[in-house]
């Protein structure tokens, strides 16, 4: 089987298990946020890692680091989706903590991506 760029992306390893915790982490969340936060939360993580994919395979660095920068916003916006949770009080402490960790660790590793990125822009 081929393995493609992107997956050997560290960053992208790690926003997909963010994905896999905010999937696991908006089950319990309640049933009338279905279509509202829990919908875009999930959308949110699913866009971290799918916008580094998509941006390994564009041919310029150019393009690369937008697709990376992208990535990072949405990081971004999943972490105000986060801190909005545990003010609604859907989640615990403990459990937004550990979350939190997993967006700085995403978007530390995707910062790093994008300055290598646009170093070898010309």
């Amino acid at each position: 089987m081929r393995v493609f760029s992107f997956e050997k992306l560290i960053a992208w390893q790690k926003s997909r298990e963010l994905a896999l915790l905010i999937f696991k982490t908006t089950k319990q969340f309640p049933k009338d946020e279905l279509f509202g936060l829990t919908s875009q939360m999930r959308r949110c993580s699913i866009s971290i890692s799918s916008n580094l994919a998509e941006g390994s395979g564009r041919n310029s660095f150019k393009d690369k680091a937008r697709f990376t920068e992208i990535a990072f916003s949405s990081s971004l916006e999943l972490l105000n989706q986060m801190i909005l949770s545990f003010d609604f009080e859907y989640i615990t402490e403990s459990e937004y903590l550990q979350i939190r960790e997993k967006i700085t660790e995403v978007n530390m590793l995707i910062d790093g991506l994008y300055k290598s990125q646009k170093a070898n822009i010309k």
